[in-house]
């Protein structure tokens, strides 16, 4: 398959489409052939603020691909079925959700506030989930739908006594948390949405990205610098969640770049147009 036309009359919507992951994921699907629906509570852009779903849309444009921009707080309810109702309204149906939206807030135990807790939760599990089972009620009515959640390192189990000497994971015991009920979240899905063909996957990265996001917590530091692992691997890995007939693929815990290794497939930029890491 013509990497430029695998998604050839596919709508897809990309949350937190404005920067970052996000905006790669958008960049990558357009570019095999999607329209993309970029959402984001940033859509313009304003003095000081670093990407917006306009920009977004801009860059997908210039390489010749089709995306709109829409409006979407994943912390509001109200906003997440607003944006369901206003893709199929412009675009007429939704065949991928890449639900990638979320602010980390990484806070040792001493720090964290209720609050925030529960603000993360709603941005990373029931925001995703809310969004997920209004997708799937329109995908069910197409006949076929792929969703796709953008899982954390995090969420894996970490050695504790290690992590007491090193110092490791020490602003992660919630975000971590959360991530891993993302994961379980998604096997669960895929498995209920299975007869309805839906696949339900999540790609995650292996390492750290270097993100408007990553930069503003700070972790970013010359230690971390030495892994840090290309954006365009997972918006790769997300393109190949999404281009395979839903029951050939659906349950997996793509590992970014592993997950390329594993199937063979080469990284590309996220125009599609170079390889950047050759497997095939």
């Amino acid at each position: 398959m013509d990497d430029a036309t695998a998604l050839e009359r596919r709508v897809a919507l990309v949350t937190g489409a404005s920067r970052g992951i996000g905006a790669a994921i958008a960049q990558r699907l357009a570019a095999a052939g999607a329209t993309v629906v970029c959402a984001a509570r940033t859509v313009r852009g304003a003095p000081g603020m670093q990407g917006c779903v306009n920009e977004t849309v801009a860059a997908i444009e210039c390489a010749g691909g089709r995306a709109i921009a829409l409006p979407c707080d994943v912390e509001d309810a109200a906003s997440r079925a607003e944006l369901i109702e206003r893709v199929k309204a412009r675009c007429g149906r939704l065949d991928i959700l890449v639900n990638n939206a979320g602010t980390s807030v990484l806070q040792t135990v001493q720090d964290m506030e209720m609050e925030t807790c529960r603000s993360q939760a709603e941005q990373y599990l029931f925001g995703p989930l809310d969004l997920s089972l209004r997708a799937a009620d329109v995908m069910r009515a197409q006949g076929e739908g792929w969703i796709v959640n953008i899982g954390s390192s995090s969420a894996v189990p970490v050695d504790v006594a290690q992590a007491l000497e090193s110092g490791a994971g020490a602003t992660l015991p919630f975000y971590g948390a959360v991530k891993a009920a993302v994961h379980r979240l998604s096997q669960g899905l895929a498995i209920g949405l299975a007869a309805d063909n839906i696949a339900v996957n999540v790609a995650a990265p292996v390492a750290v990205i270097d993100t408007p996001g990553v930069r503003a917590q700070g972790i970013l530091t010359p230690q971390v610098a030495k892994y840090l692992e290309k954006v365009e691997h997972i918006a790769e890995a997300a393109l190949s969640l999404v281009e395979r007939p839903p029951r050939e693929c659906t349950g997996k815990l793509a590992w970014s770049y592993k997950w390329l290794d594993e199937i063979g497939r080469d990284t590309r930029s996220l125009d599609g147009r170079e390889i950047i890491v050759a497997r095939a």
